[in-house]
């Protein structure tokens, strides 16, 4: 088969030696595909010195197996909310590169995916970036790759909004407008600078009328 196209995906090359398959995908470019071919075939002529058993890096696990590790990681050592946003974002991933190795995933792919998230907004493209390059980098840990293809892409640019903080002027008069009861409430957010849901816990058992605490 040596080198061709798959259209809306890009180019692979796909070859035996020795009765062994060797492949790859997806390039941008027909010379991509054939330098890359170039250089497996040199690898392979000219194998580096054997590692030991603890240096090797396997480099054919699927893509979907490398999710599902992934999220078994979560899982265990993170926050149910934490997983379940991860777990939202990688159905996403497995839909467009399920059928591909870890090893496929080049940062050409990962590019064209990011900018089509921008579409919901930079934020959004930020965050796929973000994670597939938590997914790699996990994947580098556990030997199932060589390199993090999202490494070298960059986030995209966001309009930071400053938030509007208003003056203590402005606050006053807000309380001055509420009723004796959501006043006091008012008043007890301002001096404290507590959260809402501390004012909300507090009982009688709290106050201190005698030293006004």
């Amino acid at each position: 088969m040596s080198v061709y196209l798959i259209k809306g995906k890009g180019y692979r090359y796909d070859f035996t030696l020795a009765g062994q398959r060797h492949t790859a995908a997806w390039f941008t470019t027909k010379r991509k595909a054939q330098a890359a071919q170039a250089e497996k075939r040199k690898e392979i002529n000219e194998p580096l010195p054997e590692k030991t058993h603890e240096t090797q890096t396997p480099t054919d696990t699927e893509f979907l197996e490398l999710v599902n590790r992934r999220l078994d990681h979560l899982k265990a050592y993170h926050s149910q909310k934490h997983y379940a946003d991860y777990r939202y974002l990688a159905r996403k991933w497995v839909e467009h590169w399920s059928e591909l190795k870890s090893c496929e995933i080049t940062p050409e792919m990962i590019e064209r995916y990011v900018l089509e998230r921008i579409r919901v907004s930079p934020l959004t493209a930020n965050k796929e970036l973000r994670s597939l390059r938590s997914l790699f980098n996990f994947a580098k840990g556990k030997k199932l790759v060589r390199e993090n293809p999202a490494d070298d892409l960059q986030f995209l640019p966001v309009e930071k909004k400053v938030k509007y903080v208003p003056p203590q002027l402005e606050i006053d008069r807000v309380i001055d407008q509420a009723d004796p009861d959501m006043k006091d409430y008012l008043w007890m957010i301002r001096e404290t600078l507590a959260r809402v849901s501390e004012i909300n816990r507090l009982t009688w058992e709290d106050v201190n009328l005698a030293e006004n605490t």
